[in-house]
């Protein structure tokens, strides 16, 4: 078969929203993996106007949705570093995937050298290996607060 769609759902991680020019961090929202066996973090990123800032990818995890810490290497399909950009990655995409055991997990992109720039970006929770198939469409998952 080749229908993807129906094991898969999909969150809102970073909500497309206006540049952010200050340096501030973007942290995610937070994804509830109860009824999923695997995650990965999509990026996408817009046009950089920064000629010198990098930002590096944070991804954590918790047991109660409160209480976040740093994914071990063990635990990441890909590496944080990987799914770190520069000013030269315009319109580009990364991808970072959790095969950990907790049940939250929540994102953070920060920048390494100072961005005086515009950064644009949006992401996305994909959850793989639901509990139950199909998945809905569309799908109707909402952040854990």
């Amino acid at each position: 078969m080749r229908d993807m769609i129906s094991g898969l759902d999909l969150l809102v991680a970073f909500p497309p929203k206006a540049a952010v020019i200050d340096g501030t961090a973007q942290v995610s929202s937070i994804v509830d993996l109860k009824r999923y066996a695997s995650a990965a973090l999509v990026l996408a990123i817009g046009t950089l106007t920064d000629a010198d800032a990098t930002w590096s990818v944070l991804l954590e995890e918790s047991d109660d949705g409160t209480t976040f810490t740093a994914v071990a290497d063990a635990d990441l399909v890909g590496t944080e570093a990987l799914a770190g950009f520069t000013f030269a990655d315009d319109d580009a995409a990364r991808k970072l995937g959790y095969v950990g055991s907790k049940q939250y997990l929540r994102a953070t992109v920060d920048d390494v050298v100072a961005n005086t720039g515009n950064l644009f970006l949006a992401g996305m929770w994909v959850l793989g290996h639901p509990n139950r198939q199909p998945t809905a469409n569309p799908p109707t998952l909402q952040p854990h607060v």
